[in-house]
């Protein structure tokens, strides 16, 4: 039987190094840390000292952004068993994966890239899945992207493809808010419509970030999931509106980029508990 996640229900941050001093220096209204899996496959040295010192005070979730999990190609075995080192070392309360692409032969692109939402998309994306789980004993989590272009060959929307994948695996969903809101404006829909199409009862965790405005090569606004912003208003406002339906899920602030000092990072967090904290308390009564 696959290890089902199980992070407790209230906020977590992407773990970085500058602010380990500062989390650790006190009480933080955190309950959970994440780590990107490729930042701890080396042996040792001051990364794993840090993460073996939040491990006893914070539950873990680790996220991979390289196993390209929506590539045609098979997957990297080597990469998926460094991946399972990692966990094995340090026995996560979740693992999480992208729907996305980020390989091609032996060439890493850096990026996750996205896919058509095909009939043959979907039999590969189920193969690497199943892969993934019985390769880690655990179950995963798969991640909702942003993006920016959509394929005239998708037959299934993209919530029909995440729920299929669901089904077939048994795997559970990260539901991103920030790139649903971001994907959305990129394409002129109505994120509520997409949130209340989307398959909740598989989400296990939520992600929260900052976007970046800018304009394409035709002027049109454009909105990048940056992950180096706080969160904007209407993010906010559609987790309120996920959360007021599902009830209290792990949420994750991200901020990846032009990262901030923790103070700024620990009120992201605080926000968000509060909105946790409000949905539980409307169940409650």
């Amino acid at each position: 039987m696959l290890q089902q996640s199980h992070l407790p229900h209230a906020v977590g941050i992407g773990f970085k190094p500058q602010h380990f001093s500062d989390i650790m220096a006190g009480e933080q209204p955190i309950t959970f840390v994440e780590i990107h899996a490729e930042n701890y496959m080396g042996a040792g040295g001051a990364p794993h000292a840090q993460l073996r010192a939040l491990c006893e005070r914070f539950a873990l979730s680790v996220h991979g952004v390289g196993l390209s999990i929506g590539a045609m190609a098979p997957l990297d075995r080597a990469h998926l068993s460094r991946v399972k080192s990692v966990c094995e070392r340090y026995r996560p309360a979740s693992f999480s994966e992208h729907l996305a692409w980020s390989s091609h032969a032996d060439t890493y692109l850096n990026d996750l890239l996205p896919l058509p939402y095909t009939r043959e998309t979907l039999t590969r994306i189920v193969e690497h899945i199943d892969l993934v789980q019985e390769t880690l004993q655990r179950e995963m989590l798969l991640e909702n992207p942003a993006t920016y272009l959509q394929f005239a060959a998708s037959t299934y929307a993209e919530t029909d493809f995440l729920a299929e994948i669901a089904r077939r695996t048994g795997c559970g969903l990260l539901l991103d808010v920030n790139n649903v809101f971001v994907q959305a404006k990129n394409h002129g829909t109505d994120p509520r419509v997409y949130l209340d199409a989307f398959p909740l009862a598989h989400v296990k965790e939520i992600h929260l970030s900052g976007y970046d405005a800018q304009c394409d090569e035709s002027g049109a606004p454009l909105l990048i999931d940056s992950h180096g912003a706080p969160v904007a208003d209407p993010v906010w406002a559609l987790y309120e509106h996920v959360i007021a339906v599902t009830g209290p899920l792990p949420t994750l602030i991200e901020w990846d980029n032009d990262v901030p000092v923790w103070p700024v990072l620990a009120e992201e967090a605080r926000a968000a508990g509060a909105v946790l904290a409000r949905a539980a308390a409307r169940r409650a009564a």
